[in-house]
């Protein structure tokens, strides 16, 4: 069976923040992922990873101005300052972490620049990443993202996605294939990895239900079946469990879940 990390970004939200790590460890999970470390120094959240015997193995790059609605930049003509400032922080935080990865969001596409320049705006942005990663050996990931949560986003098949890392043409940016967005934008789950696992070209998995993105076991989704493909694909990276609990912020709402997990190991 896959490893399995608790997002803690959107897992035990009944808990602070930093006490998310505690709670994850106490569950069974080896590995932990999240949005955004930024309002934390380093050395606060290395320490809480080592205490706790977790691996980071995920996190985003910064991504503009999120509260104001942005979802990255690397699309964006006019930002490239902003977005090389961004991913040399993330290198810095990922460093610190061991995180072997960070995620590049693409961003929302503006109405006024033709679709060709965000193409090209894109490629030799995560060309720019690549190439500062590699030099400390970390991965980049980017990832399809549905367009009913995220309207406009640049970023949001798997084909299209494939093409760009083909594009950039940098050994260590892979696609980050949540099934949850993949779900929603194509379906076919099972033949799309049977599909594209084997490239070498998928560097993560998340998972969630469809469509209210609860537990892996609440929705239309059946992710025994999914998770034993990926096991018959030998995927060797994390599976990372970015969903919401259904109960939501109640107490223990994220353990009382869990039952999908327990189950996959009976």
């Amino acid at each position: 069976m896959p490893r399995f990390a608790a997002n803690l970004s959107t897992l035990y939200n009944d808990s602070d923040f930093l006490d998310r790590f505690a709670a994850a460890a106490l569950d069974g999970f080896a590995g932990v992922e999240y949005l955004f470390p930024y309002d934390y120094p380093p050395d606060v959240l290395a320490a809480r990873l080592e205490a706790h015997g977790l691996s980071q193995v995920l996190f985003n790059a910064p991504p503009g101005d999120w509260a104001a609605g942005e979802r990255g930049l690397a699309c964006l003509p006019g930002r490239e300052a902003e977005f090389a400032e961004g991913i040399t922080l993330a290198l810095r935080y990922a460093q610190a972490l061991r995180c072997p990865c960070v995620h590049v969001m693409a961003g929302i596409m503006p109405a006024n620049v033709a679709s060709d320049a965000l193409r090209a705006t894109y490629v030799n942005s995560l060309q720019l990443a690549a190439k500062k990663a590699a030099q400390l050996g970390i991965g980049i990931l980017i990832e399809p993202i549905n367009t009913r949560d995220m309207p406009g986003y640049f970023l949001s098949r798997q084909d299209q996605a494939h093409g760009l890392v083909a594009d950039i043409a940098a050994p260590n940016v892979k696609v980050q294939m949540d099934l949850y967005h993949l779900q929603i934008m194509e379906g076919d789950l099972a033949m799309k990895l049977r599909r594209y696992v084997p490239t070498g070209r998928v560097g993560h998995i998340q998972i969630a239900g469809v469509p209210e993105r609860h537990e892996p076991d609440v929705g239309e989704l059946n992710y025994p079946y999914l998770l034993r493909l990926l096991d018959e694909l030998s995927y060797d990276g994390w599976v990372g469990c970015e969903y919401r609990p259904a109960r939501g912020a109640e107490p223990h709402a994220t353990t009382a879940g869990l039952r999908w997990m327990s189950g996959l190991a009976s």
